[in-house]
């Protein structure tokens, strides 16, 4: 049996750079860079959902 691990996906279309998922991420996996969100440390993500569930735009996913 293979186990997938998801990651955050930040569409950049949809961010608007409001720093909520670097807030709210307990393992430090955005960054902001350019005004937008960025995922430096996607190996980092413990698929809490957290980043998803407090992201006013939509623009974060999990993605295997």
């Amino acid at each position: 049996m293979t186990i997938y691990h998801k990651f955050p996906k930040v569409n950049a279309g949809k961010c608007i750079g409001c720093g909520a998922c670097v807030s709210v991420c307990p393992q430090n996996v955005f960054e902001m860079k350019d005004a937008k969100s960025k995922v430096v440390k996607p190996e980092n993500c413990v698929e809490c959902n957290a980043c998803v569930e407090n992201c006013p735009s939509s623009a974060i996913k999990l993605v295997k």
